[in-house]
């Protein structure tokens, strides 16, 4: 329908021309002088060219797509080229180009921003480079290059979408994490964490720069001897708990800051040569049974680039048959909002659990509503550990004892 209603409408605004030439024409003919014949031959170039500019094919003009940006944040700019070859070199005047995407969050600042003219003329090859600011988290597909050419006058226009089809990433954002072996009780004043890593220092794997606060028992002497600096031996880490991370995706306006908190922790679990096992829960199950290397990693970050908020029923329904089957010691749930309900159906069904903490997440400035109080006492008076966290102390999250 689309198809046939462009080519009537071309086929109109040619008959258009026509009459404009013939009109004038015709003035000419039966007015005689200077003046009806001076109109005539004004108007002659202007629908000469409209008629030529008709049957020119756009099927001539070929595209394609460079992109400049390899990787990109949340936030971040997307930079292209469009380079246009053509082999005919009939002269075109108003040449307009615009990048053609399904994806609803990148559509409208595409549309809005991003649509160039050109004034080609005869040359058979040319580009455009465009840059799009503040991309959104997410997969978007740009499906190709819309290309529009019209005469002088507006009397003759036609269009093409030309296939171009590239996929770009845009990544959460993430913080670095100092990420270490804390123990598990909040209240005597130490250092907290949901699991405890502990070294087998029965062979070492290896030797890094010496940190405070590593035993003198694991400092390489024979290194030191010959380059005079400190440097430690590093072992192959085991866990002595496993931890198991969990993340609802209910729709919320604070869903991208949580997005970017599972995002920052998973690194920093992974960069500090751990493991964990991942649940994202939504109108689709996304489970990664063990995170342990980049490779582990990436398959992470490209869930998370593309989930959207999207859990349709409480959380606690969606997730008993999974915390049934929790076989770890530590469970870690991040949420915009705790309820009392999930904290009944996690202790009810997660079993050998020692430790739960729970990260909430806050918008910066944003005070804790009085009902929430309540239910984060009630998580506390179980056992649970509850921190409100906002984008401003995301990298405290493992070292800061909890004060809430």
């Amino acid at each position: 329908m689309s198809q046939m209603k462009k080519f009537l409408d071309l086929w109109g605004r040619l008959v258009f021309v026509l009459a404009i030439l013939v009109l004038t024409f015709s003035f000419a003919m039966f007015q005689g002088g200077f003046v009806s014949w001076f109109i005539f031959y004004m108007a002659l170039p202007f629908a000469l060219y409209s008629l030529l500019l008709t049957f020119y094919p756009l099927q001539d003009i070929q595209m394609s797509r460079k992109i400049h940006t390899v990787q990109i944040r949340k936030g971040g700019n997307f930079s292209a080229t469009i380079d246009i070859r053509r082999s005919v070199p009939f002269p075109l005047l108003y040449t307009v180009l615009s990048e053609k995407t399904h994806s609803s969050a990148l559509k409208k600042r595409i549309e809005d921003e991003r649509k160039n003219m050109l004034v080609p003329g005869f040359r058979r090859s040319y580009s455009w480079t465009y840059e799009i600011e503040n991309m959104p988290r997410g997969e978007h597909v740009l499906e190709g290059v819309q290309i529009e050419i019209g005469d002088f006058f507006g009397w003759v226009k036609k269009s093409r979408l030309l296939p171009l089809k590239q996929v770009v990433l845009v990544y959460p954002n993430t913080v670095e994490m100092a990420y270490r072996p804390m123990e598990s009780r909040y209240d005597q004043g130490a250092m907290a964490a949901p699991f405890t890593l502990v070294k087998d220092t029965s062979t070492a794997t290896g030797i890094r720069d010496y940190h405070p606060g590593d035993r003198v028992s694991w400092i390489h002497w024979k290194s030191f001897a010959r380059t005079q600096t400190m440097r430690t031996k590093e072992f192959e880490d085991r866990q002595s708990q496993d931890v198991f991370l969990l993340d609802d995706r209910l729709p919320s306006e604070k869903f991208e800051t949580q997005i970017e908190l599972v995002a920052s922790i998973l690194q920093a679990i992974v960069r500090s040569h751990s493991s964990v096992s991942y649940l994202s829960i939504g109108v689709t199950r996304d489970y990664f049974p063990i995170i342990q290397t980049e490779e582990h990693l990436q398959r992470v970050m490209y869930h998370l680039t593309k989930v959207q908020a999207d859990l349709e029923k409480p959380v606690e329904e969606a997730v008993v048959q999974d915390l049934m089957q929790v076989k770890a010691s530590s469970l870690l749930y991040i949420t915009s909002r705790l309820t009392m309900d999930m904290i009944s159906t996690i202790q009810r069904n997660v079993k050998h659990l020692n430790t739960c903490m729970c990260l909430v997440v806050m918008n910066k400035g944003e005070k804790i509503s009085p009902e929430d109080e309540v239910t984060h006492q009630f998580a506390r008076s179980k056992g649970f550990i509850v921190k409100r966290i906002g984008p401003e102390n995301f990298s405290s999250v493992f070292t800061e004892v909890s004060r809430n």
